[in-house]
């Protein structure tokens, strides 16, 4: 539970932040974006192809994911997002999510080597 809300405020952040920024969107709608993002995010790119593959395939994933999520949401909002906001806003997430991969991975190490008997 606590990497995906650790998830929800990296992404959170950014999304929200970009969403209010480049398409004038509501607080509550660019919440509720970044929160489905997250949620989408999290299930495919980090319990199914974060496990299976690496970091870097995962972020990209994760990029890819974001790109085609806030395209669909900004098309269905009427929010005018262009393409250069959403490249912008995907980089962001794309290097945000680089990190938290990272992040999880130096504690995962971590933690297996503190445990008894390794």
């Amino acid at each position: 539970m606590t990497r995906f809300l650790i998830k929800m405020a990296v992404n959170g952040i950014i999304v929200v932040a970009s969403l209010w920024w480049f398409a004038n969107a509501s607080w509550t709608s660019s919440i509720l974006a970044a929160l489905g993002l997250t949620v989408i995010a999290y299930l495919i790119g980090d319990q199914l192809i974060l496990r299976a593959t690496n970091n870097v395939t995962a972020t990209i994933a994760d990029a890819v994911i974001a790109a085609i999520y806030l395209w669909a949401v900004a098309r269905w909002l009427d929010w005018p997002l262009s393409f250069g906001e959403l490249i912008i806003t995907v980089a962001l997430l794309g290097v945000a999510e680089l990190a938290y991969h990272r992040f999880l991975g130096i504690y995962d190490h971590n933690r297996i080597q503190k445990e008894p008997g390794k």
